[in-house]
């Protein structure tokens, strides 16, 4: 073999393709259980992850396999991907983070697009949030929800039927009617 063969071997080897088999996401650094396209079992290889960023791919899922060297034990994963739940057809410059449930923020050309795949949207740990614009909703807003809360609906239905006592007679109910 040639010294050029030789040289090609070393750089082909210094990056490959896998599918992910399992993840560990316990310890300080991510580690991926993989399987080499060549069909070779690689385990405990650190996934080096985006600052900020963590996720916890599914079995199936696609890795970028870096082998420093071309020293084929010691592998390092940098990136890993999952074309079957790809958020498709975002216009230049749009980004989206996504699931395999149908959850995802899209940052689109028009505004922020917050999908929660048909669950819950928590917002935690925080002394209040603060909105400093209007806010409008399709749906009933529910005040102490998780009690004795009511339907801002069903407050202006009581608003405006309102008619109580007051030294000794029933008033008349509001003379300005909540809106809707």
């Amino acid at each position: 073999m040639g010294a050029l063969q030789s040289l090609q071997r070393q750089v082909l080897g210094l990056i490959g393709r896998a599918v992910v088999k399992s993840i560990n996401t316990a310890s300080k650094c991510q580690m991926v259980d993989l399987e080499l396209l060549a069909g070779q079992q690689k385990a405990g290889i650190e996934h080096l992850e985006p600052y900020g960023f963590t996720s916890n791919a599914n079995a199936g899922s696609e890795a970028v396999v870096l082998f420093p060297d071309g020293d084929r034990s010691h592998a390092v994963v940098i990136s890993v991907s999952d074309r079957r739940y790809r958020v498709k057809g975002l216009k230049t410059g749009e980004v989206a983070f996504y699931d395999d449930q149908g959850q995802s923020v899209t940052l689109t050309r028009s505004g922020i697009v917050v999908d929660g795949g048909g669950k819950i949207i928590t917002f935690k740990n925080a002394p209040k949030a603060r909105f400093e614009m209007p806010i409008e909703s399709t749906g009933d807003i529910t005040d102490l929800c998780d009690s004795t809360g009511l339907t801002m609906a069903a407050m202006r239905v009581a608003y405006n039927g309102h008619k109580h006592n007051e030294n000794g007679n029933t008033t008349d109910v509001p003379d300005t009617k909540m809106e809707a």
